[in-house]
């Protein structure tokens, strides 16, 4: 069975062994065909997104050159035939990259965070903290972090990048929602400093801060936030991280808090 990875470099195995192909621009063209696997891909997308603006007059020839490469790597150095049974098949004026359930990192994560949104939801936020735990160990880095993006593949790795966004708060959610506010300091403040300006992380460090008793710390946190605002954008923080704020002075922080915060 092949293996997809993308979540991180672009990786692809098949029963262990690495199949991955090495030129830069069959790599490219993989990696379309993978974010948009299981549909046909046409090849004027396929080049728009490895010659953006000025594609050459053999644009189309090469990238079926690229794709007969593609399918000789996935099949172990031979080519099955463009109609064969190999992952990557021709279709009329483009190609398609058949992936099964369970071979693609991206689908898994997805899923998994869907279910875990789902126990959430249906009160059972240990099911769902467990859940996204394995969803986020599917994550090594940026998607497709060693393959040059065009237009196509940066609007996919943004949309995977949010949804892992997506899914530390909801495991952070579970994790204030079954008391864990203690170990989740050292992840917020990660999370903090990775997004200055991310408020709903900035709001549940606050909150993670003030119930372990370390007001002074919250109320920091609090400022620097609205000091980056000020200097950066020109914003103030939002009505509902500063009713935290109001809240931490007066000793009223609850996990309720987390309602306050946008996102």
């Amino acid at each position: 069975m092949l293996t997809w990875r993308t979540l991180g470099p672009l990786r692809v195995s098949d029963g262990g062994r690495d199949v991955t192909p090495t030129a830069p621009k069959v790599r490219q063209v993989l990696a379309v065909l993978l974010a948009r696997r299981n549909s046909v891909v046409p090849l004027s997308a396929l080049t728009a997104e490895l010659w953006p603006g000025r594609p050459p007059r053999s644009a189309t020839a090469t990238v079926q050159t690229y794709a007969y490469q593609l399918r000789k790597a996935l099949h172990g150095g031979e080519d099955p035939g463009a109609g064969g049974d190999g992952p990557l098949v021709t279709r009329a004026h483009g190609y398609l990259l058949r992936v099964a359930p369970g071979e693609c990192d991206a689908e898994e994560f997805a899923l998994l965070t869907g279910r875990a949104r789902s126990a959430l939801a249906d009160g059972d936020p240990a099911g769902a903290v467990a859940l996204l735990d394995r969803a986020l160990l599917l994550w090594n880095g940026p998607p497709f972090t060693d393959v040059t993006h065009g237009p196509a593949l940066h609007g996919h790795a943004q949309r995977l990048e949010e949804l892992h966004l997506q899914a530390e708060e909801l495991r952070i959610t579970a994790g204030f929602r079954l008391g864990r506010h203690r170990e989740l300091v050292g992840e917020l403040k990660e999370l903090a400093c990775a997004h200055p300006l991310h408020e709903w992380f900035q709001g549940t460090l606050i909150i993670a801060l003030e119930r372990c008793g370390r007001r002074s710390e919250a109320l920091e946190v609090y400022q620097r936030l609205s000091t980056q605002l000020r200097d950066e954008l020109g914003l103030d923080p939002s009505p509902g991280l500063q009713r935290l704020r109001q809240h931490v002075l007066t000793d009223r922080v609850s996990t309720a808090d987390l309602d306050l915060l946008p996102g």
